[in-house]
């Protein structure tokens, strides 16, 4: 993150800005040194794992580390086990004498050995076999379902050997993109390129030259597992606390922060006398669309009418923002607000007071299917009701410069007690 390249004033429109990244300032403190302490602590340890792809080493690391966390809390924790896609080796696109790297889309589907060659256009402004470059409006992209799959379907209905999509956004890094768990959507090669690596190739597509695509990787299934955790209190309702543990990369921020609101929710929970049992899950399969937050609701969930209120911690809960100095992004000691706090109607107004003052968070939305994103989408058509949760997308959410950076621990305390607050008076109700 400390020296990107910046794309041409002309193309900036197009690819989104560039950024060359100041040195993160000071994070301001929390009212709880303690708390921020915790915080900081479990951050950097869920950092060190690596990648967080779903079943591959670090995600396999940091849900052992997880059980060892619960368990020391004094939780009976067990894994749910499902099988995941997964591909191996890297991916390169070639124009003349620029040659860059780029992220395979899974499910994936390998060029041949020489890899797919053919000219390189815009796609919507050229059509049958070659290489369309899909250049996507500014956006925080996340997904590959909807918008971003009918335009490259589109691309292929009109004759290309092999789509690349530019994912323009407020980063010029790539964005990895979620896919289905259980079906491949295209049948040829697809890949995401760097805003800031795009210019080349958009000149080159100008002037109808000749690429190559090369994923000479394979695709497979690998076992992956949520974290599951229990206290029995004998009451008659269960509290559920849920939160993904996979991503793309690193996911300092998009995983990280949520990880550890969720792990001090745990240990506040497990000594606050509160008149529930407790179930807690750290979901695998996020990048799948949220293959283990299903698996969890269909097999090990708490029934809805035995749930007294279900809290979900997805996506970008406390990650920092950015200022924007033309082309330079300079980290602030503020969460990024781009973050949404829903709850069911009767929980809003107590979720307004609890969270007041927090950059996005202050203002909550009442909960319901036109609303919901990730997991939150799932648990509500499942019928849990009373349920609360956090989601969003971080300025680097899903791109390989999400990492400590992106992270002030003092950022999460305030979402711990504000969503603890806002339990005990859910469950007062």
């Amino acid at each position: 993150m400390d020296h990107v390249r910046t794309p041409s004033a002309s193309r900036r429109a197009v690819l989104g800005a560039g950024a060359l990244i100041a040195a993160a300032p000071t994070a301001g403190r929390a009212a709880d040194p303690t708390a921020e302490a915790e915080a900081k602590r479990i951050v950097e340890r869920f950092q060190t794992f690596g990648d967080k792809a779903s079943g591959g080493p670090g995600d396999i690391a940091s849900g052992e580390w997880l059980e060892g966390e619960l368990k020391a809390l004094g939780y009976a924790t067990a894994r749910q086990g499902f099988d995941v896609p997964a591909y191996d080796g890297t991916a390169e696109l070639t124009s003349g004498s620029t040659r860059t790297q780029v992220i395979p889309q899974a499910i994936l589907t390998p060029t041949p050995p020489a890899g797919v060659t053919g000219p390189i256009y815009l796609a919507g402004a050229g059509k049958g076999p070659g290489i369309a470059l899909v250049v996507l409006p500014h956006a925080r992209w996340s997904t590959m379902v909807g918008q971003v799959e009918r335009r490259v379907a589109a691309t292929f209905s009109a004759g290309a050997s092999a789509a690349v999509i530019v994912t323009t956004g407020p980063t010029a890094e790539a964005c990895a993109l979620n896919t289905p768990v259980g079906r491949r959507l295209f049948d040829r090669p697809v890949v995401v390129l760097a805003p800031k690596d795009a210019e080349p190739f958009l000149q080159a597509a100008g002037r109808g030259e000749m690429a190559t695509l090369s994923i000479p990787g394979r695709s497979f299934r690998r076992p992956a597992f949520n974290v599951t955790a229990r206290l029995d209190r004998g009451a008659a309702r269960t509290l559920v606390l849920s939160t993904p543990r996979s991503g793309w990369f690193g996911c300092a921020g998009e995983r990280g922060t949520g990880l550890a609101a969720w792990l001090l929710l745990a240990q506040w929970a497990s000594r606050a006398g509160l008149p529930v049992n407790l179930a807690l899950v750290a979901t695998s399969g996020h990048e799948y669309e949220y293959a283990g937050g299903e698996r969890f609701i269909a097999e090990l969930a708490p029934k809805p009418k035995d749930t007294a209120l279900w809290v979900h911690l997805g996506a970008n809960v406390a990650a920092r923002d950015w200022h924007e100095r033309g082309p330079v992004l300079a980290p602030l000691p503020s969460a990024d607000p781009q973050r949404f706090l829903l709850a069911s109607p009767p929980l809003v107004a107590a979720a307004k007071a609890a969270f007041a003052g927090q950059p996005g968070l202050e203002q909550p939305y009442a909960a319901d299917p036109a609303q919901v994103a990730g997991e939150l989408a799932s648990i509500l058509k499942g019928g849990y009701d009373p349920l609360v949760g956090i989601f969003g997308s971080h300025r680097f959410h899903h791109t390989r410069a999400d990492d400590l950076r992106c992270v002030s621990p003092a950022l999460i305390p305030p979402v711990t007690e504000a969503m603890a607050k806002l339990i005990m008076a859910a469950l007062k109700t």
